[in-house]
């Protein structure tokens, strides 16, 4: 083999190794270039929206709905049967506790009486008759004694029947407002049945209920406020009297009761009410809208805005961390967060549907949502 065959061999080698190395090259820059693609394709950027935390300073407040009950309130109803013979009252009258206000037919009854209370006289009688003969031993003292017990049995008899005369009658049994009438002049009244329904109106009583995580704000004494669209622009200022001392298991909240003056009688009993309980100083909480948690059986999860180098633009680049926290008292459309975000921490606010923890995100806040301490009804 001469010398210039020798070295052709040698270029061709060259040119074949140069063309081998670009195909592979060429293979994996390609292979490289749609792995990019497909997983750019994968997983595109979201564009949401992000609020930064801060730390605020909360009046500890309970707000509830409640409803309005008189403090005390009755349906008045015969113990007995009889004819009614005399009705004493008018729908919607104020009455004084004792006030009669219907009477059954106590004439049988009050003969009776007549009669018994003539044996109690003869017993009466026998009895001071025979203590004096008791005296000279013209009788013994088993006939006295005899006498005692019959003139007790007497008395008892006519106390039965005054009683029993007694339920004749349907009075008041403490001041209120009576309602409507249910009963007529002449009618016949079963035992138990309803004739008109009695409420004390002032004082006026509101029940309402507490979930269990704002317990410890709630205690004997303290001030509440209510107000009622009944009463519109007005504030009635109450005091708690009554807690339950034990929470319903099946909503987890606290039934408690308050107080509230009524002298105007403006309240009435089953109007809805919002209930407002401030208590102890103002705390500070980081706080983030209500918009910005999920809340789900699990627990409750933000997403924290990350930076991760820079994109093609040579701007930043962000990711989306997904965090559990705990959360506290809500205001409006705030909510209080306990633990798991730090203050200045930006926090996604809309779009948490699309992302998971680490999918890369644009911000646009050109859309922010409610994020009002106390919002207000626009007018319609």
């Amino acid at each position: 083999m001469t010398k210039g065959t020798t070295k052709r061999m040698i270029i061709m080698l060259i040119i074949a190794a140069i063309v081998l190395g670009g195909v592979v090259w060429f293979q994996s820059f390609k292979t490289t270039m749609i792995a990019k693609a497909i997983k750019g394709m994968a997983n595109p950027p979201q564009t949401v929206s992000t609020t930064v935390a801060r730390e605020s300073s909360w009046q500890p407040t309970v707000e509830a709905l409640g409803n309005l009950r008189a403090s005390q309130e009755a349906t008045l109803s015969a113990e007995v049967s009889g004819l009614v013979t005399a009705i004493d009252f008018d729908s919607g009258q104020k009455v004084h506790a004792g006030q009669p206000l219907v009477e059954l037919n106590p004439s049988p009854l009050k003969a009776q009486l007549a009669q018994l209370e003539a044996q109690a006289a003869l017993a009466e009688l026998n009895l001071k008759r025979d203590a004096a003969q008791l005296k000279v031993q013209a009788v013994s003292q088993a006939v006295v004694d005899t006498d005692a017990a019959a003139l007790k049995s007497a008395q008892a008899q006519v106390a039965a029947q005054k009683a029993l005369i007694a339920q004749k009658t349907i009075s008041a049994p403490f001041s209120g407002q009576l309602g409507i009438r249910q009963v007529n002049l002449g009618q016949y009244l079963a035992p138990g049945t309803a004739t008109v329904t009695l409420q004390r109106l002032d004082p006026m009583e509101i029940d309402f209920t507490v979930p269990q995580n704002q317990i410890d704000l709630i205690h004997l004494g303290m001030k509440a406020q209510v107000e009622t669209s009944a009463a519109p622009g007005k504030a009635y200022e109450a005091t708690v009297t009554a807690i339950e001392p034990q929470v319903d298991t099946a909503t987890r909240n606290l039934k408690v009761r308050a107080r509230l003056p009524n002298p105007n009688g403006t309240l009435l009993p089953g109007l809805f009410a919002t209930v407002r309980v401030s208590e102890g100083q103002p705390r500070d909480y980081i706080t983030l809208p209500n918009a910005a948690v999920s809340y789900n059986p699990y627990g409750a999860t933000v997403f924290v805005v990350k930076t991760q180098g820079k994109g093609p633009d040579g701007k930043p680049a962000f990711v989306a961390e997904q965090r559990f926290i705990t959360t506290g008292p809500t205001r409006g459309d705030q909510v209080a967060v306990l633990k798991g975000v730090q203050s200045g921490e930006t926090v996604v606010t809309a779009g948490q549907l699309k992302l998971r923890n680490g999918s890369p995100i644009l911000v646009n806040n050109s859309v922010e949502p409610a994020n009002s301490p106390n919002p207000q009804v626009p007018n319609s």
